[in-house]
């Protein structure tokens, strides 16, 4: 049963929810703060005592209360108020996104937007062209600028897998931009979009954001040629057993050392043929026909490789 004196504190903060099933209740999002109650967190603790929450929107998510308190930063009272209801046994969420990292203070979503918006209107046209969708736009919280140092430019955020910002990119919808890319300083030991990725099926690595959005299913962008140390951690600790490389042919070092470690950890490994196109530009449909054409990757394909180089 649902300790009411929980539910108390939880909608003290989260507001008036309503009971869904099997102990869980859904609020008001604090994160996308969409219309509908669309976060659902558990109240009653399963097996491995955790308090599931997740957004059905924005797709934050964590597996206790006390993360979901730190994510939204309650007061110190109410976290001392949940530890003295749940005891402080209970596995706390560690946050690992770097506190630095911030949206660009001139963000603005582009799934809540005016039609007045001139160039929201242009940075709409611009991700229609690359092949987005408006599914797209709201499942990334895609966002961009009109002023500062990111005006006149796409953001896609990356969240971890507590749903916090840990990195993001920008990138230009100008037609002949001085820069076309654009990131803030700061350590890239991430795993890109990592709040989305389900590590009991195959997961592709590719080089951009954009690639993983067109792959839609599973994909983690690097943001360039190299895998993170906390990427390859998370591979080769996890039940996650075939993994596709989808990397341009001039990253061909990359994908040896990538290859390399995946195999020794006895990864199943298939890398992708591009055919000198990346799969931003090849659409799902292609690209998906890519994967399944994609033979596997051995120690003798690897040793070729090295040689090769």
């Amino acid at each position: 049963m649902i300790n009411p004196i929980l539910l108390g504190l939880v909608e003290s903060v989260l507001g008036k929810s309503n009971p869904t099933a099997r102990g869980n209740h859904s609020f008001n999002c604090p994160f996308c703060h969409h219309k509908n109650p669309k976060l659902e967190v558990n109240l009653v603790p399963n097996k491995k005592n955790e308090n599931l929450w997740h957004c059905w929107v924005c797709d934050a998510k964590g597996k206790s209360l006390f993360g979901l308190f730190k994510r939204i930063k309650v007061s110190k009272e109410k976290y001392t108020q949940l530890e003295e209801i749940l005891g402080t046994t209970q596995k706390h969420d560690t946050i690992v996104a770097d506190t630095k990292v911030e949206l660009p203070k001139e963000y603005k979503p582009l799934y809540n937007l005016t039609k007045s918006d001139i160039h929201a209107r242009h940075a709409l046209a611009y991700l229609k062209k690359r092949g987005l969708t408006t599914i797209d736009i709201l499942k990334y919280q895609i966002g961009y600028c009109e002023t500062g140092r990111y005006a006149n430019k796409i953001i896609i955020p990356t969240y971890n897998e507590l749903g916090a910002l840990d990195y993001f990119v920008a990138r230009s919808f100008e037609k002949e931009p001085s820069r076309k890319y654009d990131a803030p300083s700061s350590d890239k030991n991430i795993i890109g979009f990592e709040n989305m990725i389900n590590w009991n099926v195959p997961i592709v690595l590719c080089e951009g954001a954009f690639d993983a959005i067109a792959i839609k299913r599973n994909a983690i962008p690097l943001f360039g040629k190299n895998i993170s140390k906390k990427l390859m951690q998370k591979l080769v600790t996890t039940e996650v057993r075939k993994v596709y490389l989808a990397l341009d042919k001039d990253a061909i070092k990359s994908t040896y050392k990538i290859a390399e470690q995946l195999l020794k950890a006895g990864k199943k490994l298939f890398v992708v043929d591009l055919d000198d196109k990346d799969p931003a530009d090849m659409g799902f449909e292609l690209f998906t026909n890519k994967i399944q054409q994609a033979q596997p990757f051995t120690f003798s394909s690897l040793l070729n490789l090295k040689l090769s180089l």
